[in-house]
């Protein structure tokens, strides 16, 4: 495994866009004072709330973008980095278990778009129905610093493109190289031929986060999907 070298800009990840949305609790108040009673109950199940209150077992809060940047806590981002590594999924992701979570993202927006689109038209495979469209905002970070790279190695184990096997491997390979001390890992993209992604594993390593475009993928009748811009 070799470490390269970053310096990079505007590295894109796609994140579910619900701003053009109404809030999910709006309908069932009539103020906007009883709609924040309702978030503030919400927000005590919140997985990012609950980690900036210290407490959550496996992420220490001052590894946090808010506690990082206490004198700013209005810079753009911040809750989206937290965000990412206090969600989670059952079984976690190919390189982050249900413990904590990854900040993961690549060079090319296709190549961002491939990763998601895999995920969302496997969800549908289960419910059997085709019929979705879904908006996804680009947030975009740079990178500096020396990260292990394994952009060479195509037939890693951690690549493997069956989740069931591959993220086992992933998720080992993650937790030695955070043992070993390194913030992240370049690797190539299992969804999109000839892309590269990068998967920050500590809040620290992320910077300058900021809004990029906007996506919707839409899926009529198929597991083929369109793209456009929005």
């Amino acid at each position: 495994m070799i470490v390269t070298a970053l310096g990079d800009r505007g590295l894109v990840r796609l994140i579910p866009a619900t701003y053009h949305k109404p809030p999910s609790l709006r309908g069932l108040v009539d103020s906007d004072d009883e709609l924040d009673i309702l978030a503030e109950i919400e927000g005590l199940t919140s997985a990012r709330l609950i980690a900036e209150r210290g407490l959550n077992l496996h992420l220490d809060r001052r590894e946090l973008a808010w506690k990082r940047r206490s004198h700013d806590l209005q810079v753009y981002g911040n809750s989206h980095i937290n965000a990412a590594f206090t969600y989670t999924r059952a079984g976690g992701n190919r390189f982050n278990d249900e413990s904590r979570g990854a900040w993961y993202c690549s060079w090319q927006t296709m190549t961002s778009i491939a990763e998601v689109a895999y995920h969302k038209t496997r969800e549908l495979r289960f419910v059997g129905i085709f019929e979705e469209t879904a908006r996804y905002v680009e947030l975009l970070a740079d990178f500096i610093g020396e990260f292990p790279d394994i952009t060479d190695e195509a037939r890693h184990p951690a690549l493997h493109p069956d989740p069931a096997l591959g993220y086992p491997e992933g998720q080992a390979l993650a937790g030695r190289l955070r043992r070993e001390g390194h913030g992240g890992l370049i690797y190539p993209s299992v969804r999109h031929a000839g892309g590269r992604c990068f998967v920050a594993f500590e809040p620290a390593a992320i910077r300058n986060v900021r809004p990029g475009a906007s996506w919707e993928i839409v899926w009529a009748g198929s597991e083929d999907y369109s793209i456009a811009g929005v």
